[in-house]
């Protein structure tokens, strides 16, 4: 018995529920989950739900059309496990959190591989039995390397590219080429705290609360729409080092909770924000 998602984003309209439900119903098709929220301010419904069966579909989807307002989109999408690529420049704690959760079985994915601008963590991933790629970005046109990137990471034809603290800003033309399908982890400084050395401008201005969000990338730099995010407390006691340290764990801890959401399809787009059924 085959298990799918079925994901419905539409305008808002009377009887959407039971329409998509007697459709399953229908198909035959068990209901396992079923989420759903009405946008009311943008009058958009979205509705997420888990389903088992024997799926024709083709069918079932062409009924969703018919029953469904102008506009709607609808996905239908195996449960199974998702296959990524991850970016890393120098930092292991985001690499390695994702590594050990893969390895243990905390995190249901396949990691094709890695890649490096710089090749400090090649050791770490070569240990997991992963393959690791150094494409250095020394001397060479910012274009140049953004397409042997492309071609290096479209060889792998991953579901998803995550960023895991890679410390390069992607053009427009690589985000088109994975619109959706990229996400990033950062300190939630920002914008205050722009630039080098975060934590210590933090430190110097005393902050009290320390954080970290995971996000899709999209043109405007660490402006994408939000997955995750959390914070931590601290205080005067906290040296510059210490909260760099703090802030490593709340970033590993919320990459690995957005990559749980979206691997489980639980995360609609909308527009420059998220729908996200917990």
């Amino acid at each position: 018995m085959e298990k799918k998602i079925l994901l419905t984003d539409c305008p808002d309209a009377k009887g959407l529920i039971a329409k998509i439900t007697n459709i399953c119903f229908k198909h035959q098709l068990n209901i396992t989950k079923n989420d759903e929220f009405v946008d009311r301010e943008q009058g958009r419904f979205f509705m997420r739900t888990a389903l088992e069966g024997n799926f024709n579909d083709a069918t079932l989807l062409g009924d969703l059309d018919m029953a469904l307002p102008q506009g709607a989109e609808r996905r239908l999408v195996a449960s199974g496990r998702k296959r990524l690529v991850l970016m890393v420049t120098r930092e292991p704690h985001c690499l390695g959190d994702i590594l050990m959760k893969c390895y243990a079985g905390a995190l249901d994915v396949e990691i094709a591989a890695v890649i490096g601008n710089h090749p400090d963590l090649g050791a770490l991933v070569e240990k997991f039995g992963i393959p690791f790629h150094h494409l250095s970005a020394e001397g060479v046109q910012r274009q140049q390397h953004e397409e042997q990137v492309i071609q290096l990471v479209d060889s792998y034809s991953p579901d998803y590219l995550i960023l895991a603290k890679y410390m390069r800003v992607l053009t427009p033309g690589f985000v088109a080429q994975y619109r959706g399908r990229i996400i990033n982890i950062h300190h939630s400084f920002l914008p205050a705290f722009i630039g080098a050395k975060p934590y210590q401008q933090a430190f110097e201005r005393g902050v009290k609360i320390i954080g970290a969000t995971a996000h899709f990338v999209t043109d405007d730099l660490d402006e994408g729409p939000i997955i995750e995010q959390d914070v931590i407390h601290v205080d005067h006691a906290y040296s510059a080092d210490g909260m760099a340290a703090a802030g490593r764990d709340v970033e590993k801890s919320v990459l690995s909770r957005a990559l749980q959401l979206v691997l489980q399809e639980r995360v609609f787009i909308h527009g420059n924000k998220t729908v996200v059924f917990k």
